[in-house]
């Protein structure tokens, strides 16, 4: 366990900055006034996630290689940070879900029924639910977790002369 030290900070670190985002989107008025504008301003989250996993690598590699770290060893630290973010996610989602912005659903179901997105609103709910959301939120940080450290290694690790 002592060898994962820095995943499980780096982990944490990640949950809060997912949090603090959502509470940025909720403040912005895109959980509601200007929700029609969160399918395209969500996505810029991309890049705190990023620079917080670049960070926690450089991290790993600074304090637990002594500045030698190989392309094999990052992306194990980088896997195992993404499968820690992912057991957390369904925790991270219901507290966004239901105490960060429990209107979010109500408000994006009744919107993208409006627009015509979804032909009823029951189409609408299937989609925007807490269930589904935590489920997605999972995988999509299990699955960006390791593309994002696979790619982010090919320049964070050591390079052999």
């Amino acid at each position: 366990m002592k060898n994962l030290k820095l995943e499980f900070k780096w982990a944490i670190i990640f949950t809060v900055m997912t949090l603090a985002w959502m509470v940025l989107e909720k403040a912005t008025g895109l959980h509601g006034k200007y929700i029609d504008y969160h399918l395209y301003l969500t996505n810029l989250y991309a890049i705190p996630a990023i620079i917080v996993m670049v960070m926690a690598l450089k991290d790993k590699k600074k304090n637990f290689y002594d500045g030698r770290m190989t392309y094999k060893e990052g992306l194990i630290s980088g896997v195992i940070i993404s499968v820690i973010i992912a057991i957390l996610s369904p925790g991270t989602q219901w507290i966004i879900s239901y105490v960060i912005t429990p209107e979010y659903f109500p408000n994006v179901i009744k919107r993208s029924v409006e627009i015509g997105y979804f032909n009823t609103t029951e189409e609408a709910e299937a989609q925007f639910n807490f269930a589904n959301y935590a489920k997605q939120s999972t995988i999509a940080a299990l699955v960006m977790g390791v593309i994002t450290t696979a790619i982010a290694m090919i320049f964070i690790r050591t390079k052999e002369k």
